[in-house]
């Protein structure tokens, strides 16, 4: 069993890996990151035009996917999806299911997390520019699964989709990036002074 590192937290780490080691930890870690997930999904706002509301979904899974690495993030996202498939009304307007219009961008962030994760493994939530290219190329893995899902689901056009399901959220997305930037390397600089 591991014990939490005396030296600064090294490349090749998650911060999830700063907790000591245990299948325990592992799982509470998943089943957190879908719960986060699954509340985040509920603060909602809808914006006129749009089927597609802006919430705060897309930040958790991506927090998610840098805290807890490419497994635990995949496993946490999937968790997610097959616990809304089920029927527990956890994603976006309290919808669940797998056949809703918006299912895309679940697909898209089960995706996201996992290749955000990756990336957090090498090092890329470490400093502010590396952890805002991250959050972008997580987004950008939402919207290119979700956005396509839309158009496909609903009948729409592809431009109609991405005015309908990319173009109103780049605001609210960067916003979320500029949040991550500040929160992910400081959580970093603290573990690297309590180390």
């Amino acid at each position: 069993m591991s014990t939490v590192s005396a030296a600064a937290p090294r490349t090749g780490s998650v911060l999830a890996d700063l907790l000591p080691a245990s299948r325990t930890k592992d799982i509470a870690l998943v089943v957190g990151g879908a719960a986060l997930t699954g509340i985040a999904a509920q603060i909602a706002v809808h914006i006129p035009g749009t089927p597609v509301p802006v919430t705060g979904q897309t930040f958790a899974a991506l927090l998610v996917g840098a805290g807890l690495g490419a497994g635990r993030g995949f496993l946490s996202l999937a968790l997610y999806a097959l616990v809304g498939m089920a029927g527990v009304p956890w994603f976006a307007n309290g919808d669940s299911g797998a056949g809703g219009a918006l299912f895309g961008y679940v697909l898209g962030l089960l995706l996201a997390s996992t290749v955000v994760g990756a990336l957090a493994r090498r090092g890329a939530d470490r400093s502010v520019l590396r952890t805002a290219g991250t959050m972008v190329l997580g987004s950008a893995l939402v919207y290119a699964v979700g956005v396509p899902y839309l158009a496909a689901s609903t009948g729409m056009s592809p431009s109609a989709a991405i005015a309908a399901g990319l173009t109103p959220f780049l605001l609210g997305d960067a916003l979320k990036a500029a949040l991550a930037m500040g929160l992910l390397p400081a959580a970093w600089r603290l573990a690297g002074r309590r180390g």
